[in-house]
């Protein structure tokens, strides 16, 4: 097997239907894949079942979130013997041309060094999406785009760190993070990371994983030369939950692995900036220590 795939699904059943008939008309690469729903609403586990029998199916008995979702996924696909070479996280809003797969696990094959590796992610209005290659986001280039001046200064190559908009978004260029929109791991490379943390809800977890990764020692590119299409959903960018989700990501983020090498001005102003931006309800959880995270690598020992 060259490649196991999860997709978690949360009622975007249209959408998902038209990721997988793009994933069933891949060529050049043998696949496993599977779709994890959490608990929708929309009659998403009929259609995978009715239309795509041969695509394994994980119906979660609770929302656990992004994180929890594509865990249940992974820890299917770690436990195959013999283990497939690469492993994707896909999101149900994309859409793939049929060498999309083939393309990027020969650019890995190519790039022993590499751990992860995603390609250009283009929304449905032709313009890139800047998530598709990052930055971590440290306490630097976090308070530089809070403050506009990634927006001011795009080109600059401070201010422009936190999405990279001071590169040409057709360069091949090691990056610090991709998306887990379209996230291809080697294998190998995960297991040595472990699963994805499931402190976060949604947002944050592909930042961590991909952290994780490249302190094992593998590096992480973007790829332009395979394009992929991402229907990026505003419905979840305006509601409150996803709002506040994104910023209590950050600050988990932040907490576990920049807080405790933060002098204490800076770090008054990040966790004050935070409290605003993520309202009353993340400051009542930052009034309560972080528990400890299990160790995930072990998880999956």
């Amino acid at each position: 097997m060259d490649l196991a795939i999860v997709i978690v699904n949360y009622n975007t059943r249209d959408q998902l239907q038209n990721c997988l008939r793009s994933v069933e008309a891949s060529r050049g690469i043998s696949l496993d894949t599977c779709v994890v729903d959490n608990c929708s609403t929309d009659g998403t586990t009929g259609m995978v079942q009715a239309e795509f029998p041969h695509v394994h199916l994980i119906a979660s008995r609770m929302n656990g979130g992004y994180a929890y979702a594509n865990n249940l996924g992974l820890r299917r696909i770690l436990s195959m013997q013999p283990l497939p070479r690469y492993t994707l996280l896909l999101n149900p809003d994309t859409v793939l041309a049929e060498s999309a797969l083939a393309e990027m696990a020969a650019f890995l094959e190519s790039h022993p060094e590499a751990g992860i590796a995603g390609p250009k992610l283009v929304m449905a209005d032709g313009k890139l999406d800047l998530a598709c290659r990052r930055s971590f986001p440290t306490p630097e280039y976090s308070m530089g785009h809070v403050l506009g001046l990634t927006r001011l200064f795009p080109k600059h190559k401070r201010f422009g760190r936190y999405n990279l908009t001071f590169l040409d978004e057709n360069l091949v260029t090691e990056v610090d993070s991709v998306v887990g929109a379209f996230m291809m791991m080697r294998t190998t490379a995960l297991c040595q990371a472990g699963l994805l943390d499931e402190s976060f809800f949604m947002y944050g977890e592909d930042l961590d994983l991909a952290l994780r990764i490249k302190r094992n020692g593998w590096k992480v590119y973007y790829n332009p030369a395979v394009q992929v299409l991402h229907y990026k959903r505003a419905s979840s960018q305006q509601s409150a939950r996803a709002k506040y989700e994104f910023w209590r990501a950050a600050y988990i983020f932040y907490q576990k692995h920049y807080a405790r090498a933060t002098p204490l001005p800076v770090h008054g102003l990040v966790v004050g900036g935070l409290a605003i931006k993520g309202g009353r309800k993340l400051l009542r959880e930052m009034m309560r220590p972080l528990p400890p995270a299990p160790n995930w690598s072990e998880l999956i020992a």
